[in-house]
């Protein structure tokens, strides 16, 4: 399996760090012509506005939601979930492309400022630990459409959700030593991956596995 990540700004390299550290294959997408061959890809946390600004007239986002739409498995983490958000709660992105195909409507910076950036607990679906989440300037997930699965809350809010094999975060699971997230999405489209290597992460004693909670999807959107 080989998995892109979006490339254009933010914190993709430590995404590709994640992806190295569990064994996949992976490449930096910047041009239409990077998506050739990928079996899914991520994109990353970072400037949503930088994002949208940077892609455009270069072709990348009308290819790319092509691809999402005819199947290709994606998650969004934080600004990435902005761009793949059906809906917004303001036009501050109007007039740029983006790409949709999840069926929720996000509020954009709702958690704060940068200096309001916080580290959370997040409850996972069929885990019993938390997963410690870092939220920088996040957007919250203020409405879900029909379809559309939570796979992680914090204070009751659902911070990390699928539709298909269409996954979207509000956090950074990129940031810190738990690949759980990563994980999840990546067995949930039937990826082998090495499991508990993540920096000095040591495997958790008696916690259910997450990936269960993310059985590979019926069918690709």
């Amino acid at each position: 399996m080989i998995v892109g990540v979006l490339g254009l700004q933010g914190a993709f390299r430590e995404h590709l760090t994640v992806l190295g550290s569990l064994g996949l294959a992976s490449r930096t997408v910047t041009r239409p012509e990077h998506l050739d061959g990928l079996d899914s890809i991520i994109l990353p946390g970072g400037e949503s506005s930088a994002m949208v600004r940077i892609a455009a007239g270069t072709g990348l986002f009308p290819a790319l939601r092509a691809r999402i739409h005819t199947g290709l498995p994606v998650f969004g983490t934080c600004a990435g979930l902005i761009l793949l958000a059906d809906r917004l709660t303001d036009d501050s992105l109007e007039g740029f492309d983006r790409l949709g195909g999840l069926d929720v409507t996000v509020s954009r910076n709702a958690y704060g400022r940068q200096r309001e950036s916080f580290c959370a607990p997040v409850a996972m679906t069929g885990d019993d630990a938390d997963f410690p989440a870092t939220f920088i300037r996040a957007p919250q997930i203020v409405g879900l459409g029909e379809g559309v699965e939570v796979l992680g809350t914090h204070a009751g809010t659902p911070v990390l959700v699928r539709q298909g094999t269409v996954w979207g975060a509000s956090f950074h699971p990129e940031l810190g030593t738990d690949a759980r997230v990563h994980e999840g999405f990546l067995h949930s489209l039937g990826a082998s991956v090495q499991r508990g290597i993540v920096a000095s992460r040591a495997p958790r004693r008696g916690a259910s596995d997450f990936r269960r909670a993310a059985p590979a999807a019926d069918s690709h959107r």
